[in-house]
C-alpha cells in the first residue's frame, strides 16, 4: 500500500474519536443476507442490456457469478454485424475473471462494455435474478433462456404508414406467412422453429422432414381470408 500523505491543515487537526461503526448494508446473495466487504463475497446470476455510443446496436449479457468469479457468460447481440464478432471475443474473455476485472477489461464493443457496467451495478447492489434463490443457479443455467435449439429469441417487425406492418421473426421463430382477416388486419401467423429444425437435421432428419415437423401457427391463422408472405408481398 502506498504511503498516505496529509495536507498541512489536516496534520494540525486534533483527533476526534469515531463513534458508531457503520458497516455495509446487507444485500441478498443467493438466498443469504451478506455484508459485502470484497469481491469474493458476491454471487448471483443476472442479465443486463447495453448499447453502443452511436446507439446502432445492443447487447444482452447474462453472467453467472460464484464467489466473485464469472463462471458462465451468455452474450447476445443485435443490430450490428461487427458486434457479433466482438461477442465471440467477449465470450472468451469473461469467464474466469472477477466482476471487477471484467468491469475494467475492454470487451471489444461499446454495447458489451455498457452491459457489463449495468450488470456490475445489479450484482454489487444485490439486485441479481437469483438474489433470493438458495445457492443460486448451476453453471449452464444461462442456456435455459435460449430454449430448444439453443437460439436467441428475436423479434423483428417492420412497418410503414403506407403499407402497414410485417412480422419477420417472433419468439416462436421465423415468420413464413401472415394471416389477414376481411379487413386486412393480421389475426395470426405461420412460423418455423429454426433452431429446433436445424437440431433435427443434425440428428438425422432430412431437411424436408425437419422443416415440416417444426412449422406451426399462432392466433387465428386458420381463419384467415388472405395469407401473405411478409418478405415478398
Amino acid at each position: 500500500m502506498s504511503k498516505i500523505s496529509f495536507s498541512h491543515e489536516v496534520e494540525q487537526m486534533c483527533v476526534v474519536a469515531k463513534g458508531a461503526s457503520h458497516g455495509p448494508a446487507p444485500i441478498p446473495v443467493e438466498g443469504k443476507w451478506v455484508k459485502a466487504y470484497q469481491i469474493s463475497d458476491i454471487s448471483g446470476l443476472t442479465h443486463g442490456v447495453g448499447w453502443c455510443a452511436p446507439q446502432q446496436g445492443c447487447c444482452k449479457l447474462t453472467l453467472n457469478v460464484k464467489d466473485g468469479i464469472i463462471e458462465e457468460s451468455l452474450v447476445e447481440t443485435l443490430g450490428c454485424s461487427g458486434m457479433t464478432h466482438s461477442a465471440a471475443m467477449a465470450g472468451e474473455i469473461l469467464p474466469g475473471k472477477t466482476i471487477l476485472e471484467a468491469l475494467n477489461t475492454d470487451l471489444v464493443c461499446d454495447a458489451i462494455n455498457v452491459a457489463m457496467r449495468e450488470l456490475f451495478l445489479q450484482i454489487a447492489y444485490g439486485r441479481t435474478q437469483t438474489a433470493f434463490s438458495d445457492d443460486g443457479l448451476p453453471i449452464g443455467a444461462g442456456l435455459e433462456d435460449l430454449g430448444k435449439g439453443l437460439r436467441s429469441q428475436v423479434g423483428t417487425i417492420f412497418s410503414t404508414s403506407a403499407k402497414g406492418v410485417r412480422y419477420m421473426e417472433m419468439a416462436e421463430g421465423y415468420i413464413n406467412k401472415l394471416g389477414l382477416d376481411k379487413n386486412g388486419e393480421i389475426i395470426g401467423y405461420e412460423f418455423v422453429k429454426v433452431g429446433k429444425m436445424l437440431e433435427d437435421i443434425r440428428h438425422g432428419k432430412t431437411p424436408d422432414e425437419a422443416y415440416k415437423a417444426n412449422v406451426g401457427n399462432y392466433g387465428r391463422f386458420n381463419e384467415a381470408v388472405k395469407v401473405i408472405d411478409p418478405r415478398e408481398e
